[in-house]
């Protein structure tokens, strides 16, 4: 089926808009995604026709909010195909998700001297949890490297196992240098020595198909908002024998059975991990948004952001004293790099001037900018909604900006 960007376009209002005169570019969609009309209609929708508090009441419009809300938790399970809808915890977001892994599993399988492995190119939100689980636990934290073409150094990896190790934290895609990683590889060398695995999905999902099965990951995370659907929803998976055997994250209503002074039961998965009202809008909204994904196909979404990066990448090489940070041969739709002389956030600031917004900084991956000695990059990122006239209009205000230079 033939790619409709036009069609695509027309459900995003906000790319109609114009920045400082000038006709908008939004190349920040790894930070967070535009929403569809489709995830606004919805929210203003439940709260216009059925909003109510889920699962405690008996009226009508928490029953029917209730079944939307749980009718997005299949459409979860079924999108990464998990076994059971039971193995879906909401959360607030990826980095609650690895909070609450850090926390539960680490109190229940962390002990003094054990060790964790984490990768050299994560975001913060999957390093500081478990460094501070660490802590608590008197535990380690072991370092996966990459190479210079942002590539995990997996020889490393078996040598890197050993009794005392636990679980490995690793990124599906990184949000700086847009690697793909092995996960079924590196799942494969964790179950063989017995380790579990934690994916920070956040990159991911909305880019490439997930199937956590066929990956046979234990604990799989990501956020709506970079799925082209609402804030401050977020997605654990994890397989249900880790689930059942892990303490709670957070108490509270709904994450319990029976309350007395004496002796608290817990409730069954998912509700274990779901302590409190959840924000029952978004979660809503979010299946509108999953709903539109697979209208357009994950895998055509994929194949149309490949040509965007190809294109996008040779542009930017003919530009004189660019340095790309991170060009493995599997790669997503994100590209980050620096043009000698120029501060990156001076660039990205003078790119806004002329409607087109990207990402500057270290993109919460200290790490990763310690690799390359630098102090930041300039990110650009693609979604559905992006086309090559927009890579071109990018260009030609790079090369106008690095003149003023």
């Amino acid at each position: 089926m033939q790619y409709n960007i036009n069609k695509i376009r027309s459900n995003f209002p906000i790319l109609n808009e114009q920045v400082y005169k000038k006709q908008f570019v939004y190349f920040d969609s790894a930070a967070s995604a535009q929403k569809p009309i489709q995830v606004l209609i919805k929210e203003e929708e439940l709260h216009n026709n059925y909003y109510g508090n889920i699962h405690r009441a008996a009226h009508f419009m928490a029953d029917k909010a209730t079944v939307e809300f749980e009718a997005v938790r299949d459409k979860i399970k079924n999108f990464i195909n998990a076994e059971s809808r039971e193995e879906i915890i909401f959360t607030k977001g990826t980095t609650e998700s690895v909070n609450l892994v850090a926390s539960s599993f680490g109190e229940k399988y962390l002990n003094e001297g054990d060790e964790i492995i984490v990768s050299e190119m994560e975001h913060h939100s999957n390093i500081v949890p478990w460094q501070l689980a660490a802590e608590r636990r008197a535990a380690k934290i072991v370092k996966l490297p990459f190479s210079n073409d942002g590539v995990l150094q997996m020889e490393k990896l078996p040598e890197l196992i050993n009794s005392k190790t636990k679980l490995i934290a690793v990124a599906h895609v990184s949000n700086v240098l847009g690697t793909i990683n092995p996960i079924a590889e590196i799942t494969k060398i964790a179950h063989e020595n017995r380790v579990a695995i934690f994916v920070d999905g956040a990159q991911a999902v909305q880019h490439i198909s997930v199937d956590v099965q066929k990956m046979d990951v234990d604990f799989y995370a990501f956020s709506a908002h970079k799925m082209y659907g609402p804030n401050g929803v977020g997605v654990l998976y994890g397989k249900e024998k880790w689930l059942n055997e892990m303490p709670p994250y957070q108490g509270g209503g709904e994450m319990i059975s029976e309350v007395s002074f004496e002796k608290t039961t817990f409730n069954e998965l998912p509700y274990k991990f779901e302590a409190g009202t959840p924000n029952i809008t978004s979660v809503i909204a979010f299946g509108a948004a999953i709903d539109f994904m697979n209208e357009v196909g994950i895998p055509a979404i994929g194949e149309w952001e490949n040509e965007l990066l190809e294109y996008a990448t040779l542009k930017l090489k003919e530009i004189n004293g660019i340095k790309i940070y991170g060009e493995p041969p599997n790669k997503s739709g994100v590209i980050s790099f620096n043009i000698k002389g120029i501060h990156s956030y001076d660039l990205g600031m003078l790119l806004d001037k002329l409607g087109i917004a990207v990402r500057t900084g270290h993109h919460c991956a200290d790490t990763v900018m310690q690799h390359f000695n630098i102090a930041g990059t300039v990110r650009i990122s693609f979604g559905m909604y992006n086309t090559k006239e927009e890579i071109d209009i990018f260009i030609t205000a790079l090369n106008k900006v690095r003149m003023m230079f």
